[in-house]
């Protein structure tokens, strides 16, 4: 039986070139992209992904030139958000090429990969005691994956939705070194700002600046909103979503509300959200 004392280098595999291409892949294509922005909360169920995606959707409104990832490896909603669940993901000679969904949006989502709904991603760790690091290291290389495999082509803004929990953005800060900032979610509830209060201190420690912080489901629960959060955080308060049951049915339909309604209250206040980003990273059409 060999042991690692025995084999030379690194066995042949070529583990460091293959990083090394790996890398320079990534960087490859994420120069074709002017802004890539993560969407953050550490909270679970504050409509996160309803506002990647309407977000999105009004940029490409705009005229920008769109793609989402969807970072969230065990709970992806991006394809089914944006109309590309069920597509076949087809391999060019540039890569894997991400359909592309509602209003022209790219989309990369574990989503394309799982095999059915009720389909888990587990990770199978050498021991129970190291599962935590395990996890952490398989899900940071399998977005390096999606970012460096996937033929992004020329984009104006790159929207990360991260799952919740304050360590995911470190990890995709690691793999995107240019990441133009970062946007939080809330919702006006006092669990609510505790919890993505500490995201909000943790993403202003980063190297990205803080873009602001967005307030959903506003007027659905009573007592303060979250502009005192955002006054406190030092950051800037983007706008106040107020609560409206039709935009999580557009969800489920595939279609991007801020196209769907756009005489909606909601849809107005997404759009202006998504205006005032556009300004702050410059990102115009091209």
């Amino acid at each position: 039986m060999k042991r690692y004392r025995d084999i030379a280098g690194d066995g042949g595999s070529n583990i460091v070139g293959q990083v090394e291409a790996q890398q320079a892949r990534l960087g490859e294509r994420l120069r074709q992209v002017r802004a890539i922005v993560a969407v953050v909360s550490g909270k679970g169920g504050v409509g996160k992904s309803s506002m990647t995606a309407n977000l999105a959707g009004a940029f490409a409104l705009a005229g920008s030139r769109v793609g989402v990832l969807d970072a969230d490896l065990n709970g992806p909603s991006m394809a089914t958000m944006l109309g590309v669940r069920g597509r076949t993901l087809v391999v060019g000679a540039a890569g894997v090429e991400p359909p592309a969904g509602a209003l022209g949006i790219r989309v990369m989502s574990m989503d394309l990969l799982l095999a059915g709904d009720t389909t888990p991603l587990t990770w199978d760790a050498p021991s129970q005691a190291e599962a935590h690091t395990w996890r952490g290291t398989m899900e940071a290389n399998a977005l390096r994956e999606f970012l460096a495999d996937t033929a992004w082509g020329a984009l104006d803004v790159l929207l990360i939705d991260l799952p919740p929990g304050t360590d995911r953005l470190a990890t995709i800060v690691g793999l995107v070194p240019v990441l133009a900032g970062t946007v939080i979610v809330t919702i006006p509830s006092d669990v609510s700002r505790r919890v993505v209060g500490r995201s909000l201190t943790v993403a202003r420690a980063g190297p990205a600046p803080v873009l602001g912080l967005i307030e959903n489901m506003a007027g659905m629960f009573p007592g303060p909103g979250a502009e005192g959060l955002a006054r406190d955080g030092g950051v800037p308060f983007l706008g106040r979503v107020p609560f409206d049951p039709a935009l999580a049915a557009a969800a489920d339909r595939g279609e991007p509300y801020v196209a769907v309604a756009p005489a909606s209250p909601a849809a107005r206040v997404l759009r202006a959200i998504a205006d005032g980003l556009r300004q702050t990273l410059l990102v115009v059409p091209s």
